[in-house]
C-alpha cells in the first residue's frame, strides 16, 4: 500500500493505493468496481468536504492504475491517518471520519449533511485474505467487517453504527480451495472481526483525539 497527494482547487488532498496484482476476487460497495469480481488494485481517494463533481466514478479512474480493473471509493476523511491492524494472516486498513455518525434505522426523510449533494464515505475499510471464498462467504464477511465496525464504534462512545456513507472492500485470493463461511464465529471470520475491530477502535480514537485538540487550539 502507497500514500500519495495531489492537489485539487487549492486543497492537497491524499490517496491510498492497494496494488495486488493479478489473482485476487473482491467483493466491494464501492462506487467503481463494486460488486464481486476479480480485481487488482484498491484506491482509497481523500476528496474535499463538500465534494461536488457529478462523476466520481471517472474521478476515480483518473486517480487510479491505468492497467487492469480496480475498487475505487472515496472518503472525506484524512487518509494518511489511516489505521491498520493484523490477525492471523488476515490484513485490516480504516480510514475513519466521524463527523457525522448515524444510525442505521434512522427516521423517515432524516437527512445527514455530509450526504449532499454526493455521498461521501467517511468509514471506509480494506480487508485482505490469504484464501479463495465462495461468493456467500465473500458476502457473509461483508456482514462480519460492518458488525465488528459498529461493535467498534458504540465501544468507544459514537452514537451510531457507522456513517450513512460507508464503504467497505474485502479482497481473497481466486485459487485455491475456497472457504465456505466469513461469519465471526467462523475461522477467518473470526479473524476479519478482530482486525477490523482494532482498527476502526484505533481510528475512532485517533480521530476524537486529534478533533478534540483542534477544538482546544481553536482551529
Amino acid at each position: 500500500m502507497k500514500l500519495t497527494y495531489r492537489v485539487e482547487e487549492g486543497a492537497r488532498l491524499g490517496a491510498l493505493l492497494w496494488e495486488f496484482g493479478p489473482g485476487w476476487r473482491m467483493i466491494s460497495s464501492a462506487l467503481l468496481g463494486g460488486g464481486i469480481g476479480e480485481r487488482e488494485w484498491v484506491l482509497n481517494a481523500q476528496v474535499a468536504a463538500g465534494y461536488a463533481r457529478m462523476d466520481p466514478a471517472d474521478h476515480l479512474i483518473s486517480l487510479g492504475p491505468s492497467r487492469g480493473a480496480g475498487v475505487g471509493m472515496m472518503t472525506a476523511a484524512s487518509v494518511d491517518r489511516y489505521v491498520r491492524a493484523t490477525d492471523g494472516g488476515v490484513r485490516a486498513w480504516a480510514t475513519v471520519g466521524l463527523r457525522v455518525p448515524t444510525w442505521a434505522a434512522a427516521p423517515e426523510g432524516h437527512q445527514d449533511p455530509e450526504l449532499a449533494p454526493i455521498r461521501v464515505g467517511t468509514i471506509n475499510i480494506v480487508v485482505a485474505l490469504p484464501v479463495a471464498m465462495t461468493d456467500a462467504a465473500l458476502v457473509n464477511t461483508v456482514m462480519t467487517v460492518t458488525e465488528a465496525k459498529t461493535q467498534a464504534m458504540l465501544e468507544a462512545g459514537f452514537a451510531g453504527t457507522g456513517t450513512a456513507s460507508d464503504a467497505v472492500c474485502v479482497a481473497a485470493r481466486a485459487d485455491g480451495p475456497q472457504e465456505l463461511f466469513g461469519g465471526p464465529r467462523s475461522d477467518w471470520g473470526a479473524r476479519v472481526a478482530r482486525a477490523v475491530h482494532t482498527a476502526v477502535s484505533r481510528g475512532a480514537e485517533a480521530w476524537r483525539d486529534h478533533h478534540s485538540r483542534s477544538a482546544f487550539s481553536g482551529k
